[in-house]
This record gives C-alpha cells, structure tokens and sequence, in this order.
C-alpha cells in the first residue's frame, strides 16, 4: 500500500491496515476458482455433508487419546489427580530472604514472615535452600527441604514442623466418649431385655 502525502490523510481515505482483512471465501463458483465442485470440502464422508462439525479431539471413531492413556486413580494422590481439590499448595520461602529480612536470635514462623512481605497467602509454608544462611535462627514451618533444615542447623539455628490444618476430630471424638449414642443406649436395653427374658 503506497504511502499518502499529509494533505490526502483524511476520513475520505481511511482504510484497513494492509493484511488484516481478507476478501470473502466465495464456493461452489466453478472448477477455476479453485473452490468449485465440491466446495473445498473433499470427496464424501462425514466432513461432506451438511451440518458436519468436528469435535475436538475426534479421530474418526478410533479411541481417542484421552482415552487410550492410563490413569492414576485415587483422590489422596496428588501425583494421580493434580487438581483443584486435591493439589497441594505450599508457600516457598528461601534462606535468602531469611537472611535478608530478618536479625540474629529472631523467630520465624508464618506470622512474622507475613509482616516481612514473605507468604502473604494462607497456604502451609516451606522453606527451600537457595542462598546461605549465616544467622541463628529457630524457624517454625510447614515443612523444609532436606538441604533448608541441614543449612539452618549448620548456622546454628533449629527447624520445628507445625501441622498444616489443625483437625477438631479428636475433640470431637472426646466429646463423643464422655456421651452415649441412642443407638448404643438402645442396644443396652436390648440386651438386658433378653437377659430378664432368659432368666
């Protein structure tokens, strides 16, 4: 597309930038326009007809890929079921940052590391290894890499793992154990029913 001079630019002359618009695909308009005959849609077959669509991820009838690859069951299996409601999602935080940010004797725990700019989400957090760490430090996470805890205690400090979610089954269990079901009371009476019965 040549260029216009400044005195022929005007609404008289504004069109699409070269390239980004294309004529309409014209078929069934005879052999030598390339798109005649069969209209660019081949010799028969489910393609041919009318109303044709192509799934994704159709081959033809043949079982498809996605069906054809195992698959590793099980919901407790991140490696099987990496989604959503069974990833497990963890904060990284490297030495680096822990010697960048914090003193000599100072605790680390999700807390103060949220304060620090570090692990702002309220996922479980892991301390990682990259960069050195020359402080003592007692560092309270969620979990620690092999060479993280080796580095820490080589600085002299120490690694304390803390629970992810805190469950309240077990309190619910003690609850559970100081009142009797119905159902159990129920098969109490029963049974000494039968016994008077018997007796």
């Amino acid at each position: 597309m040549a260029r216009l001079a400044p005195e022929e630019i005007g609404l008289h002359s504004v069109r699409p930038k070269s390239g980004s618009r294309h004529p309409r695909k014209r078929v069934g308009r005879g052999a030598g326009s390339g798109l005649g005959k069969t209209s660019g849609r081949g010799e028969k077959g489910a393609g041919a007809r009318s109303g044709s669509k192509r799934k994704p991820g159709y081959e033809g009838g043949q079982n498809p890929i996605h069906m054809r690859t195992r698959k590793l069951r099980g919901p407790h299996k991140k490696m099987s079921m990496p989604f959503e409601k069974f990833r497990t999602h963890t904060q990284p935080v490297n030495l680096a940052d822990l010697e960048e940010r914090f003193a000599a004797g100072d605790e680390v725990t999700p807390e103060t590391l949220r304060a620090a700019g570090l692990a702002k989400r309220r996922h479980p957090v892991k301390v990682l290894a990259r960069g050195d760490l020359t402080k003592k430090l007692t560092v309270r996470a969620h979990a620690f890499s092999g060479a993280a805890k080796e580095k820490i205690e080589k600085a002299g400090g120490t690694c304390e793992i803390l629970e992810s979610s805190p469950s309240s089954k077990p309190a619910a269990a003690d609850a559970g154990a100081d009142e009797e079901s119905p159902s159990r009371r129920r098969g109490q009476g029963t049974q000494a029913g039968a016994e008077q019965a018997a007796g």
